[in-house]
């Protein structure tokens, strides 16, 4: 894929360019002891009705399409009615990437940047979203990340082998923003290299694209345990 055309100055002064998002919410309930996560209640609300009404709040989002397993398709689409952004509630693949991939397919021709949502940050915020749709804009890949507080080490099955420099890591959250064009492409020719990404923005740094960083929110955490959806529900609380 041919990424010159995303070297180019940056486009600040352009009339902000149309946003979809995409919510991924298909993955399984594995560590959350049989709990399905995104159907966890949280103050009331199934956890992904937070998520989905934080991209509603955003003006800088046209469009949500949420992407969920085949057994949740009726139940978030009911969950969901109320929100008149979302277009789509459709069937998830059998990776992440190619959940991403479906849920980009069903967003609008007119869409020029996608947002890409873990369905399971429920404590995302409008002005976060607006954020990274911004930067995405002008340099048509932005993710929200926050400095990494302990010492990671990389390991072998049973040795460290070494210390990164903690001041050169951050911890990448969602919602992660890019150029339609450039994120499709990335995701195909990830998929003709059969190559695995654990996020999105690993598939269009595959290309050699730089990716704009902006800061997160260490509040905005992924719910993937019972004791994340605890602490998730201890910051809802503050916030009443």
């Amino acid at each position: 894929m041919n990424i010159s055309k995303y070297t180019k100055p940056v486009r600040k002064l352009l009339p902000l360019r149309r946003c979809g998002a995409v919510i991924v919410a298909a993955g399984s309930a594995s560590r959350m002891g049989g709990i399905d996560k995104v159907m966890a209640p949280l103050k009331g609300e199934p956890m992904i009705v937070h998520t989905v009404r934080a991209f509603q709040s955003c003006d800088a989002v046209k469009e949500i399409v949420i992407v969920t397993r085949e057994d949740l398709i009726l139940p978030i689409t009911k969950l969901t009615g109320d929100f008149d952004k979302v277009t789509a509630v459709v069937v998830g693949g059998s990776s992440r990437q190619e959940s991403v991939a479906l849920g980009m397919n069903a967003l609008s021709d007119k869409c020029e940047l996608a947002a890409i949502q873990d369905g399971a940050r429920p404590l995302v915020t409008w002005q976060l979203i607006d954020r990274v749709v911004r930067a995405a804009h002008a340099y048509y890949a932005a993710i929200p990340v926050i400095p990494v507080k302990d010492t990671i080490k990389v390991c072998n099955s049973a040795l460290v082998v070494s210390t990164p420099d903690r001041s050169t890591l951050r911890a990448v959250q969602t919602p992660q923003v890019f150029d339609f064009d450039l994120l499709r492409g990335a995701l195909k020719q990830a998929q003709i290299d059969g190559a695995e990404v654990t996020d999105d923005c690993s598939a269009v740094e595959r290309l050699g694209m730089s990716v704009k960083i902006v800061e997160g929110d260490e509040r905005n955490l992924k719910v993937t345990t019972p004791f994340d959806l605890k602490i998730a529900e201890m910051l809802m609380e503050e916030t009443v």
